[in-house]
């Protein structure tokens, strides 16, 4: 019997632990009257600074959509605090950003061991190679003995691991902590191969005197789900997160548009729009927030295929397509759940 109370006690103090800090992160956000939002030190199309040192980015954009989204509309409202590889998840444990949005993967022991949540995926991608074409190598297969370039603290050291050791082959690692020198590196000439993720990749090339010179190989040797992150122990907080990013998938699926939410948000009769926007029921509400606080969100940014497009898309120096980040209804990955 004692037993049971002290099981039955040790249930209600967690629960009252639990929800005595659901609203911590958001009280601290409007407390603070701006989002700390953690971020790549400078990836092109994710996270970069444009000539009037202003960042900007689809990891930027996720920012200022959640900040909107909190502050009716002001997407201006964000701190950014650049970080390595290595100091990203510490900066977000130790409660010196409100949330990660860095092109980061999903893993399991990342959404475990560390004590994070990922809200969702607003990338799928993939571990790539790029060598110079003056190599001759046109498959990653061709690259035994190669020295390669590789970021530390990334799910990128071990995957390169398992593909060489997976298909008997030998190389010699360049490991160093910060993307820029990574790629500093290869361009010096200090290792014959670079290797993170393909949309990096696409991202390095661009910043390298002579991209033509050099080339993506074909193999995608990896999973990388890439998302925003939060901490556990904040329900509430993750809740709001994560339907920021399904309410920007919903809105492309609708055709709701940074130029027509307002006037979809008056005027539709399609009920998933009304819901989406706050017209029908009280969805914002229940998490804390305005029931406009998707009209702001898109107002500020676009939906998911504006954001796509403008920061990563074919009319952009990476002309990445769609591919696999298509909404489902487009033979892509892409998928939200309703919000009803």
């Amino acid at each position: 019997m004692q037993k049971l109370i002290k099981t039955l006690l040790g249930s209600v103090v967690v629960a009252l632990a639990a929800s005595s800090v659901s609203a911590a992160t958001l009280d601290d956000v409007k407390n603070r009257g701006a989002l700390r939002c953690g971020i790549n030190t400078g990836l092109p199309g994710f996270a970069f600074q444009n000539d009037r040192g202003e960042w900007e980015g689809m990891d930027i954009d996720y920012c200022k959509a959640v900040a909107a989204a909190i502050f009716d509309g002001d997407a201006g409202k964000v701190e950014y605090t650049p970080l390595s590889a290595v100091q990203r998840f510490p900066a977000l444990q130790n409660n010196e950003i409100d949330l990660l949005a860095r092109n980061t993967t999903w893993t399991m022991n990342r959404d475990t061991a560390l004590g994070l949540n990922f809200v969702g995926v607003n990338y799928y991608d993939g571990q790539g190679f790029m060598v110079r074409k003056d190599l001759n190598v046109t498959s990653a297969l061709q690259l035994s003995g190669a020295t390669v370039c590789v970021q530390s603290g990334t799910t990128t050291e071990l995957n390169l691991t398992d593909y060489f050791r997976a298909n008997n082959m030998e190389f010699n690692p360049v490991v160093i902590e910060a993307q820029n020198d990574v790629n500093s590196a290869y361009e010096q000439g200090r290792c014959d191969v670079l290797t993170t993720d393909a949309s990096g990749l696409y991202a390095s090339r661009l910043e390298l005197a002579n991209p033509d010179e050099h080339v993506v190989l074909p193999e995608i040797i990896s999973k990388e789900p890439l998302g925003p992150v939060v901490r556990q122990g904040d329900e509430q907080w993750f809740d709001i997160v994560k339907w920021v990013h399904f309410g920007l998938l919903n809105a492309e699926e609708l055709g709701v548009t940074q130029d027509n939410v307002e006037e979809l948000a008056a005027n539709s009769d399609n009920p998933d729009i009304r819901r989406l926007l706050g017209s029908d029921g009280t969805f914002g509400e229940d998490v804390g927030l305005s029931n406009e606080w998707m009209v702001h969100a898109i107002k500020a940014v676009g939906n998911y295929g504006e954001i796509f497009d403008r920061n990563i898309g074919p009319d952009t120096p990476l002309k990445i397509q769609r591919g696999i980040n298509a909404l489902w209804t487009k033979g892509g990955l892409q998928y939200a759940p309703p919000i009803r």
